[in-house]
């Protein structure tokens, strides 16, 4: 939505709302530092958001709406679902006859307007609001779930010793097969169907990668992980605990009398807008059987390497080590950190029709086309060492081992290696340098390994910074200081320069980084405190002559790492502090995930 800079003088100085001197020396202030003249009146407290948007209004000739103020209808909510209200920044609030009344950031978007139209059936009446309440609008979604859920677990009721009990699922038999009996009864019950679907759905449409359900003494908690971080999504009675999990045994093929021991199983949901695979964890705790579910989405495209977040230097050496018709390409990081993801990423890139790819995976994430995917089971010992061993009996030109635990795996690992085969597998090691090592420590010999691998790729995953609500600031005098004795500023303005992150000259390291502009999110209806999305920060360790030296001489961990970064590898930390530069994230996100 543009006014011209012009009508909008005339209006605030017609309408008296600013005077022509403050109006004047606004718009030499907006010219001066570059800003839009809104920006300028806002920052100098002439006219409140609020009245300046109700002047636009004016000016465009459509209503302006205060959803700040007021509730809204859950079934008028509901007409734009929260996935596209959240994107397109419009919430629909209001609905008489045949008309919608939706109120937008930008009411001048005609494309979505007739999308919605077209979709609804209605006359769409667009309002102009503001972005905070657009917030508070968005927030009644999460209303509306609260009362779906107040619905489902409404059928409570007080019984004679004064306790709460459910009509649908509370189990009364004695007898192993009644119980059995009442627990599938209730896995059954509307209610308890609703309830489980509706988690799983907000939880997609949330984009989270985990849902925890955790009982507690009278309550059951449910937390979604959303870009990495938990946070608390609802709060249940603890009665119809026993159905849910019920339910989600049904929907994964376990035993649902079993209450003792650990179970794992798997299910799938599908639609038009997504194919989500939910690999599910049940443990017994103190309070019950506690649920997790890793949200798998299979309708997302193949990431590219640069999509996952490898810089060029990276990328050349990666695109090199891949063409090796042998060798061993290791993905390590804790869990967690996007290794798997790589590691399929990597596949899909050599996955071409004149190769055989044959894969080791516990369990099986995502299908790939045309790779052999076999699913370790270790309760009839088809584990990665027996499945490898097998594998080899295959015509492999690559195996993809999804862990490499122990030393019998390394051993098979390293001779597929030397016997022609490109390898891929994980491990769980800290960095790239320390990978070596630990592969030695395993009982593997150092000139195996040195012969073997081509490259480590050691990664982490951070946040981004909310591309909607991403504001710039720069570093003052405290802050650098806080910065330099906390970083190698030397060394890190060395590797922005060598980089061509940083081009144009400056005196000294100090002047150099209080002109950078860094990024932070402020919070908006699109993202969670400033951030949206995920990318990896790596290390990516080139395995060459020198570096093949000090592995014959079993040198330490940290002797490797000092001559690859003299060999121009940047370790995790300096990736994520370029990446910080370029606005991708914030150094308070770097200094998280970096912190050990």
């Amino acid at each position: 939505m543009q006014i011209d800079e012009g009508q909008l003088k005339s209006f605030l100085t017609d309408f008296g709302l600013i005077s022509k001197k403050n109006i004047e020396i606004a718009i030499k202030e907006a010219q001066e530092k570059n800003k839009k003249l809104e920006d300028v009146i806002i920052d100098k407290k002439l006219i409140s958001h609020e009245e300046l948007l109700k002047l636009k209004a004016y000016v465009l000739g459509i209503p302006f709406v205060d959803l700040k103020k007021g509730e809204i209808n859950p079934e008028v909510l509901k007409l734009i679902s929260e996935p596209v209200s959240r994107q397109y920044k419009a919430v629909a609030f209001d609905k008489q006859g045949s008309q919608l009344k939706v109120a937008m950031i930008d009411p001048n978007d005609l494309q979505f307007i007739d999308f919605i139209s077209k979709k609804t059936g209605l006359k769409i009446v667009p309002c102009l609001t503001d972005e905070e309440g657009l917030k508070k609008a968005l927030k009644f979604f999460q209303k509306s779930l609260k009362a779906e859920f107040g619905e489902m677990v409404g059928n409570v009721e007080i019984n004679e010793n004064g306790e709460e009990g459910e009509k649908l699922i509370i189990s009364s038999g004695d007898k192993e097969d009644d119980k059995k009996a009442d627990l599938k009864k209730a896995a059954e019950d509307l209610p308890v169907v609703k309830i489980v679907d509706t988690l799983l759905k907000h939880a997609i449409l949330e984009s989270a990668s985990d849902i925890h359900i955790e009982p507690e003494e009278k309550d059951v908690v449910i937390r979604y992980r959303v870009d990495g971080v938990l946070h608390d999504a609802m709060t249940l009675p603890k009665v119809i605990m026993p159905g849910i999990i019920a339910r989600i045994k049904i929907l994964s093929n376990l035993k649902i009398d079993e209450h003792r021991l650990p179970q794992d199983g798997r299910f799938k949901i599908e639609s038009t807008e997504y194919k989500v695979a939910f690999r599910v964890s049940i443990i017994p705790v103190f309070d019950g059987e506690k649920i997790v579910m890793r949200l798998l989405n299979e309708s997302s495209n193949n990431l590219t390497l640069e999509q996952i977040g490898f810089r060029k230097r990276d990328l050349d050496i990666i695109n090199t080590e891949t063409k090796k018709p042998n060798g061993m390409i290791l993905v390590v990081g804790p869990t967690g950190s996007g290794k798997t993801t790589t590691l399929y990423t990597l596949s899909a890139i050599l996955n071409t029709p004149d190769v055989n790819i044959s894969t080791l995976e516990d369990p099986i994430e995502y299908r790939m086309p045309r790779v052999n995917q076999s699913q370790i089971n270790s309760k009839i010992n088809f584990t990665f060492a027996s499945g490898l061993r097998a594998l080899l009996r295959q015509d492999p030109d690559i195996i993809m081992v999804g862990e490499i635990r122990d030393r019998e795996t390394a051993e098979l690992a390293v001779h597929a290696a030397l016997t022609g085969h490109l390898v891929l597998s994980t491990l769980h090691t800290n960095s790239a340098a320390g990978t070596l090592p630990r592969i030695n420590e395993m009982g593997v010999e150092s000139f195996l390994v040195a012969s073997t691998v081509n490259v480590i790729i050691s990664q982490r995953l951070i946040r981004k910074t909310c591309p909607e609500c991403k504001e710039k600031y720069k570093f003052d005098e405290a802050a650098f200081k806080s910065f330099s004795e906390s970083f190698d500023v030397e060394s890190l303005s060395n590797i922005l320069i060598n980089n061509k992150i940083i081009e144009k000259k400056y005196k000294n390291n100090e002047e150099m980084w209080l002109d950078i502009e860094f990024t932070k999110g402020k919070g908006c209806g699109k993202c969670r405190n400033g951030y949206k999305g995920r990318l990896g920060i790596f290390e990516v360790l080139q395995i060459n002559e020198q570096i093949r030296k000090l592995i014959n001489n079993s040198a330490p961990g940290d002797e490797i790492e000092k001559n690859s970064r003299q060999d121009g590898m940047t370790t995790m930390l300096e990736d994520g502090i370029i990446k910080a530069v370029q606005g991708i994230t914030t150094i308070e996100e770097i200094v998280r995930v970096t912190k050990e």
